[in-house]
């Protein structure tokens, strides 16, 4: 898969995107990562990237010109252009899913108080939100979604039954995990995921991913 970033912040990429999975996938090729400068694509002494809104207001607005220059110069024929920004669908596992589906992924982070419009019409294929919250940019946004998507792609976690049988794989929060010791400190692991009944595992894995989605994210259940 190929992923390019354009961001005001480059250096916030450094080192998340340069460890543990996604260090992997890039050595073993699964991943080519590129994270630009969108102030590389301003043409004044100042590299001004941002204005004031037409009809006032605060914080200041990315401005067209930088972004679009930057799109149109770094995407191919099947670039799946997407913003990061808090007016986005909200980001999930299944969107994660679907992303992984593609081959070129173009992201595009906010900051300021947003982008201009036009960027959105003229430019935009989807726009993500990784939640109900407000960031200072979208930068750590787009780690979030690189990471979620990059772990789903073949061969990057080395076995892929790993990612099928996750938190929200099937709508469900996962089950609780033990591992040896058996008994710790007056705790001991539930006799039936030692037993070696594999039959009996599944189920009570299954009931008890149900449960805990049932008490901690009801909503996932509607």
């Amino acid at each position: 898969m190929k992923i390019d970033v354009l961001t005001l912040f480059p250096a916030m990429f450094a080192g998340p995107l340069d460890e543990s999975i996604i260090k992997r996938a890039r050595k073993k090729s699964l991943l080519d990562l590129q994270v630009h400068d969108l102030r590389q694509w301003t043409h004044d002494r100042h590299k001004t990237v941002d204005d004031r809104p037409f009809g006032g207001g605060p914080g200041m607005l990315m401005k067209p010109e930088p972004i679009f220059e930057a799109v149109e110069s770094l995407r191919r024929e099947q670039t799946k252009v997407i913003l990061l920004s808090p007016g986005g669908r909200k980001f999930s596992q299944e969107i994660a899913r679907e992303l992984s589906g593609q081959t070129d992924l173009l992201f595009v982070t906010g900051h300021y108080e947003g982008f201009d419009e036009r960027v959105r019409i003229g430019l935009a294929h989807d726009e993500l939100s990784i939640g109900d919250y407000v960031l200072t940019n979208g930068a750590l946004p787009a780690m979030v979604v690189i990471d979620a998507v990059t772990r789903l792609l073949p061969g990057v976690l080395g076995d892929d039954e790993s990612s099928r049988d996750e938190s929200f794989s099937h709508g469900l929060l996962e089950y609780p995990q033990y591992t040896r010791p058996a008994e710790f400190r007056g705790m001991r692991a539930p006799d039936v995921l030692i037993s070696g009944n594999h039959a009996e595992i599944e189920k009570w894995r299954r009931e008890q991913a149900k449960q805990r989605t049932q008490e901690r994210r009801p909503d996932l259940l509607k």
